[in-house]
This record gives structure tokens, C-alpha cells and sequence, in this order.
């Protein structure tokens, strides 16, 4: 029986690290996109995990909700910050500190 939950938790624990990383370079495109829109430059080429919960969906299964920070500049030198919502693999929300918030999706 032990050796049965060593198994579920190692395939949980792969499952969990990869769906993290696919969220996570989902969140990266998106920043990456959303600062092309608008010709602000991606700071870092990376985002970063703020939060992590299980939520519902709007079909109202369980998936994992995160929420991701990155940085962006508007002239070069002061930072900015941008926030990603996520449910699941799924982008809810994308938000720009521009001018008290600037909303892309």
C-alpha cells in the first residue's frame, strides 16, 4: 500500500510541476504580447508566481487559480507592474499599471 503512494504522489508531484510550467509560459506569451500592443518593453522576459488557490471555473469545475507578476517599463527607466489571472490554463485577466490600471483583456 505504501508503495502505491509513493507512486500517486510522485505522478501528482510531475502533474503539478507541469502544469505549473505550462501556465507559466502561457503567462509569459501573453505579457510579452500585451507589451508589443501597446510598445512598452517586457522587463526580466519572465513572469512570477504571486498566488496560487483552487477556484471554480465558469463551468463550475475545480482548476487551479494563479496569479502572476511581471515588469514592464514605459520610457526605460521606471518599473511598472503587470498582473495575470489565470483559471486553470486559461487567461481571465490581464492588467497594466499605466495610467491606475489598464485592462487588455
Amino acid at each position: 500500500m505504501s508503495e502505491f503512494l509513493l507512486l500517486a504522489s510522485l505522478v501528482f508531484i510531475i502533474w503539478f510541476w507541469r502544469d505549473g510550467m505550462r501556465a507559466r509560459e502561457q503567462a509569459i506569451a501573453a505579457g510579452m504580447r500585451a507589451c508589443q500592443q501597446i510598445n512598452v518593453q517586457f522587463l526580466d522576459q519572465t513572469v512570477v508566481l504571486q498566488k496560487l488557490r483552487l477556484c471554480r471555473t465558469n463551468s463550475g469545475t475545480m482548476a487551479l487559480c494563479r496569479l502572476y507578476v511581471f515588469d514592464f517599463t514605459l520610457d526605460g527607466e521606471s518599473r511598472r507592474e503587470g498582473l495575470i489571472t489565470m483559471k486553470g490554463q486559461l487567461i481571465v485577466d490581464l492588467v497594466l499599471d499605466i495610467d491606475h490600471t489598464t485592462r487588455i483583456y
